[in-house]
């Protein structure tokens, strides 16, 4: 079982309160609130995104490389192989 479908209500909560926080972005700059707001507001998903993202991270460096009931060295490789492709993309 994938640590994603384990993690399943944990991260989908994360993902509803980073959603209640983008719904406030919007509020904010619908009423034409201060930049310093909205800046704060902006930082504060970035931050919540970015702890999302370190979660699922580090449950995937567990699950498919540390691992040690991992005994196929071909499996070991394509879970650093799959993390390898999302740092290349998230750190662009």
């Amino acid at each position: 079982m994938s640590h994603t479908v384990r993690e399943k209500s944990k991260l989908l909560g994360r993902v509803r309160r980073i959603r209640g926080q983008v719904e406030a972005l919007e509020r904010a700059l619908e009423a034409e609130k201060g930049c310093a707001e909205v800046l704060h507001q902006i930082a504060a998903v970035r931050g919540a995104m970015n702890g999302l993202m370190a979660e699922v991270l580090e449950d995937h460096v567990r699950s498919h490389i540390a691992d040690p009931a991992i005994t196929s060295d071909a499996e070991r490789t394509q879970g650093a192989d799959e993390l390898i492709d999302v740092l290349r993309s998230y750190l662009r």
